[in-house]
């Protein structure tokens, strides 16, 4: 039963290397039929991406959470277990260390895009807008290089020093924290009714309503059991903290642009928005 098992992974990362140096080498002409600017390596690396979700029907399959040589694996890390007990049940011991190292290196991938995402930030609204605002392109780039390594270390150092769960109660936090700025940021892309002090203040309740309910969670679920009129919804705490988070930003705006206006401060135009 190992063999198909094992032929299918070996096409799966065939097919995978292929999308992803077509991803690299392709030129923009190659779309898809019927698609508008849609590069054919990015259409074939995420169709790739779906493909791997099949490794874990593979582990199923093979039947290894019930395996009593990975019965210790599975107890301590559960289904994320899966995976690594697929490889060892389907290849060699010197091929199982590549394919973990591989999963290594994969998982430093977020981190060195959200390190490259921080340093562009940092340069670009804090060191050029009030450190060096006479930096040559240059130094703007030599900055955010070690802005990035900063920041890469920074994450391998917390990998290393904090405990699991306090890394997954942040990990937590992150999401419901991050959303916060979908008023200013993403709805304000399409209009300017929105006071400024209003998004200031519907940031703040977001905030603090996300983190109040994480905490009564014990910072361990992100599903909060809301009451409502005597009946309990279970509700996705980044969800209800951004609706408390508009509904303060909408209801205090109204009142603000007709006594304390900043619209005076935009500088964008009607056409902005067309």
């Amino acid at each position: 039963m190992r063999s198909p098992i094992l032929a299918g992974m070996v096409v799966v990362s065939a097919v995978m290397a292929v999308g992803m140096l077509a991803r690299r080498i392709a030129p923009a002409e190659w779309t898809a039929p019927g698609s508008v600017g849609v590069p054919f390596g990015v259409i074939l690396l995420d169709l790739v991406l779906g493909f791997l979700a099949l490794l874990g029907f593979m582990a199923v399959a093979l039947g290894l959470s019930k395996d009593p040589t990975f019965a210790a694996g599975f107890k301590q890390y559960g289904n994320n277990f899966s995976i690594p007990a697929l490889f060892m049940a389907s290849f060699p011991s010197w091929f199982v260390g590549i394919a973990f190292a591989a999963i290594a290196i994969g998982a430093l991938v977020p981190a060195a895009i959200m390190s490259i995402a921080t340093a562009n930030i940092f340069t670009r609204n804090i060191y050029r807008e009030f450190i060096n605002p006479a930096c040559t392109d240059a130094q703007e780039s030599q900055v955010a290089k070690l802005a990035s390594l900063v920041v890469k270390v920074g994450a391998l150092l917390f990998v290393f020093a904090i405990d699991v769960p306090y890394a997954l109660q942040l990990q937590l936090l992150g999401g419901i924290w991050i959303i916060q700025i979908l008023p200013s940021v993403l709805i304000g892309a399409y209009t300017r009714f929105f006071n400024g002090w209003a998004l200031l203040m519907g940031w703040a309740a977001g905030i603090g309503t996300g983190t109040w309910m994480a905490a009564e969670n014990q910072f361990k679920v992100a599903i909060y059991p809301l009451h409502l009129f005597g009946t309990t919804v279970p509700c996705f705490i980044a969800l209800s903290s951004v609706a408390m988070n508009i509904a303060v930003a909408v209801i205090v705006s109204l009142p603000l642009n007709r006594v304390a206006s900043d619209r005076h401060k935009d500088v964008t135009v009607a056409g902005d928005y067309a």
